[in-house]
């Protein structure tokens, strides 16, 4: 039977998914390295003890936006001209199905406006840079962290000066979960 005659089996092929993916061409040596990570990724239990995810149900809530910035400084008059309407979910979550909300727990990123028991959004698919603050596996636990990478130096960095950092050896392995977009904390 000639292949451009096949007939499609009913379920059959690749299942659609919500999520882009891409073709990746990797050394055949990183396989096996590859294949392990991709399947804790998609393991429900490799997540952090609590993590929340958007309601991809929830109503879209437009609040008013208002045109004017509020000084910082020295007060000025204010306006009462509602220049747009903003729905929180637009402001911070860019993917829906990659995105995930933590609570922070103690004071290792004060320095960051990361506060004991704050809400952080966290996107699964932003690529982790240097600088970044990062959700990490470290040993098995959960953290969250600046990374730095500079100079062969790969370490994931408190920033309250009272943390020691957590630098990373020959052989060690450092996994990050996702990065962290936004913080949501009370007043």
């Amino acid at each position: 039977m000639d292949t451009t005659q096949r007939k499609r089996r009913p379920g059959g092929g690749r299942k659609p998914s919500p999520i882009k993916t891409l073709v990746v061409r990797i050394p055949a040596l990183l396989k096996p390295t590859v294949t392990r990570l991709m399947e804790a990724y998609k393991a429900p239990a490799f997540r952090p003890a609590g993590a929340m995810t958007p309601d991809p149900d929830a109503p879209i809530i437009l609040l008013p936006m208002f045109s004017d910035k509020v000084p910082a400084g020295f007060p000025s008059p204010a306006t009462d001209y509602v220049e747009d309407r903003l729905d929180l979910n637009q402001l911070l979550i860019v993917n829906n199905e990659a995105t995930f909300f933590l609570r922070a727990k103690g004071h290792s990123m004060i320095g960051a406006g990361i506060h004991d028991g704050d809400i952080l959004v966290v996107d699964r698919t932003k690529e982790p840079n240097h600088g970044h603050v990062v959700i990490a596996v470290v040993d098995g636990e959960f953290t969250v962290k600046r990374l730095y990478q500079q100079n062969g130096t790969v370490a994931l960095k408190a920033d309250n000066p009272d943390f020691a950092d957590i630098v990373f050896n020959d052989g060690q392995e450092l996994l990050v979960w996702g990065v962290v977009t936004n913080v949501v904390h009370p007043l």
